[in-house]
C-alpha cells in the first residue's frame, strides 16, 4: 500500500475534496476493502486481534494493525488492553462506529443486488 505524501498534489486534492464534501470525508475513513470489512465484523461485538485475523485470512498482521490504528485514530474503533500474561486486547466499535451499521447493511443489500445483475 503506497502512502500519499502530504506535500503531493494528489494529497492536496484529496484533502480539499474531503474538506468540502462530507461523502468523500466518510469514504476516506471507511473506504478500501479492509476498513469496511473490519467494521462489518465488529458490528456484531468485541473481537480480539487474533479473532479478526481468523475472520480475515487474506490480511497480513501488519495491514490489520495499520487498519485498526486508522480506525482508532478516526474514533470508529476503540482498543481496550486488559492486564494479564499475555495481555488481552479487544477491539470494538465506538458509538459513532455503530452509527455505520445501517450504512453497512445498505451497502450489503446493494452489493447483493448488484452481484445478481451480472
Amino acid at each position: 500500500m503506497s502512502k500519499i505524501k502530504e506535500t503531493s498534489t494528489n494529497f492536496a486534492n484529496k484533502q480539499a475534496l474531503a474538506d468540502e464534501c462530507s461523502e468523500v470525508y466518510a469514504a476516506n475513513i471507511i473506504g478500501g476493502q479492509w476498513a469496511l470489512v473490519i467494521c462489518s465484523w465488529l458490528i456484531n461485538g468485541k473481537l480480539r486481534f487474533g479473532e479478526l485475523r481468523k475472520l480475515l485470512p487474506n490480511i497480513t498482521e501488519r495491514m490489520l494493525t495499520l487498519q485498526l490504528r486508522k480506525l482508532e485514530d478516526s474514533k470508529i474503533v476503540t482498543r481496550t488492553v486488559y492486564a494479564g500474561v499475555p495481555p488481552r486486547v479487544e477491539y470494538e466499535l465506538t458509538p459513532i462506529g455503530y452509527e455505520l451499521k445501517p450504512i453497512i447493511k445498505q451497502l450489503e443489500k446493494w452489493g447483493d443486488k448488484h452481484k445478481n445483475l451480472k
